[in-house]
């Protein structure tokens, strides 16, 4: 228990421990998840009924409407529902064991993280023989940062993971798994660096690759949603809008399943999803999209200008090009902290529920099927906040309106291209689906009692 606890506290603080505010302008340099040299707008966020700053709209976006949830000749989020037999919108989490169980959600996600055990691939027994940064993988130890061996030590290596997909296909729910690997096990300062420097390391990409494939092998032919890096998309758009131009150790990594593949971040991307349909034929796979990729944070946007759409266009074509249109899906983020949280650091990011002052759910949802269209895949929303307005705004009990909105206007998702929202904390302070008395599980099993929001209405 001490080793998943360990390996917990260094995945909580990765992916979300710093944030990007959003200028009056919506210029911004950072990432929901990254740092950022813009300064975020404020308002009066009270009851949390209005919330967002001080530019008043009647649309949330300059050129144009919500995309209407089809395409072609059919639904986007067709191939996704016959793969796993849902007809409805899904809803999931991240949570612990005895949440999940205690509600009938479709999906619930984990991260991967931490870094990789030590050597070039891993290792044969976590009970010796086996460290990650020079500390035994054994249950004699403190715990390592290698998640192959976040279990008893008896278990061979990857159990942690395999384990998971056991229990969540017990609760009837679909594992996914979050990987985000590169900026803790690199070492890299988070950024531009975890581009240049360690998808340029080909030593590194080599292990980083072997650690993938061992997942994927995991999985095997189980189904799963496998999530690919949260950030490091965002932080490569920024480098360069063209991935086909941004070096990178694809090939020269691993021959073995990327040798047909450019060394480029486009042949990484690429690579990384053919491995899926490879080793866990089963599973879906999707390149995350961050909404401030383009340098402008379009979710927190304020300024009534903006063409959402076109910035939606632009990353959704680095996406294209770095494979995302051969994935099967996209996952885009809310915000990697609760608003109120938020709000006690000096920044405004809630979304305003009337939709009349930006920033707002129309923009959010406008900017999300747009990039749904560009990229020929629906989206998955992912660690969507979990908090609600009746918290008292203490530790882990935060304020947030996007629960409640989220389930009260599903067909807004769904006419925004969405195949489900997975809710959950970015940071070890925020509200979590065990500590938000039981809100969010009695949202599912109210939502799932209904029968869902179809997703061809």
């Amino acid at each position: 228990m001490s080793r998943v606890l360990v390996a917990l506290t260094m995945v909580i603080a990765g992916c979300g421990s710093s944030s990007s505010g959003s200028s009056a302008s919506g210029s911004s340099t950072g990432g929901i998840h990254g740092n950022s040299t813009s300064t975020s707008t404020t308002g009066t966020t009270g009851t949390g009924t209005t919330t967002s700053g001080a530019t008043s709209t009647t649309t949330s976006t300059s050129s144009s409407t919500t995309t209407t949830g089809t395409s072609g000749s059919g639904c986007m989020t067709d191939a996704l529902a016959q793969a796993t037999g849902k007809s409805h919108l899904l809803m999931g989490a991240s949570m612990s064991d005895t949440t999940a169980a205690a509600a009938p959600y479709d999906l619930r996600y984990l991260y991967i993280s931490g870094g990789f055990a030590d050597g070039s691939g891993p290792c044969a027994s976590c009970a010796s023989g086996c460290t990650a940064n020079n500390v035994t993988c054994a249950n004699s130890g403190p715990g390592c940062a290698w998640w192959g061996c976040w279990q008893w030590d008896q278990v061979p290596p990857g159990g942690y993971a395999s384990g998971f997909v056991t229990t969540a296909q017990g609760d009837h729910q679909i594992p996914m798994f979050t990987y985000y690997e590169i900026l803790q096990a690199s070492g890299v300062s988070e950024g531009a660096d975890e581009v240049n420097v360690a998808a340029n390391d080909a030593t590194f990409m080599a292990r980083y690759y072997n650690d993938w494939r061992f997942l994927l092998q995991q999985v095997g032919s189980n189904l799963a949603f496998m999530h690919i890096e949260p950030d490091f998309w965002g932080y490569a758009a920024q480098v360069n809008l063209d991935p086909t131009q941004i070096p990178a150790a694809v090939a020269s990594a691993n021959p073995t399943d990327c040798a047909s593949y450019p060394n480029t971040i486009a042949g990484m991307g690429q690579c990384m999803i053919h491995m899926v349909r490879v080793y866990a034929p089963n599973a879906k796979v999707g390149l995350h999209g961050s909404a401030w990729g383009t340098k402008i944070d379009v979710l927190g946007n304020t300024d009534p200008n903006l063409d959402v759409v076109g910035e939606a266009d632009k990353l959704g074509d680095f996406l294209k090009a770095a494979g995302g249109d051969q994935g099967d899906y996209v996952v885009v983020d809310a915000s990697d902290r609760d608003a109120a949280w938020y709000q006690t650091q000096g920044r405004n990011t809630w979304w305003d529920t009337t939709n009349a002052t930006l920033p707002d759910f129309t923009q959010a949802f406008t900017w999300a099927g747009a990039l749904a269209t560009r990229v020929g895949k629906p989206v998955v929303w992912w660690q969507v906040p979990v908090g609600n307005m009746s918290l008292p705004n203490t530790n882990q009990a935060w304020q947030d309106n996007r629960v409640d909105y989220f389930f009260d206007h599903p067909d807004q998702l769904v006419a925004s291209h969405a195949f489900g929202a997975a809710f959950g904390a970015g940071d070890g302070a925020q509200t979590t689906p065990d500590t938000d008395d039981g809100h969010l599980s009695s949202r599912v099993t109210t939502y799932e009692s209904a029968g869902g929001q179809a997703l061809c209405p």
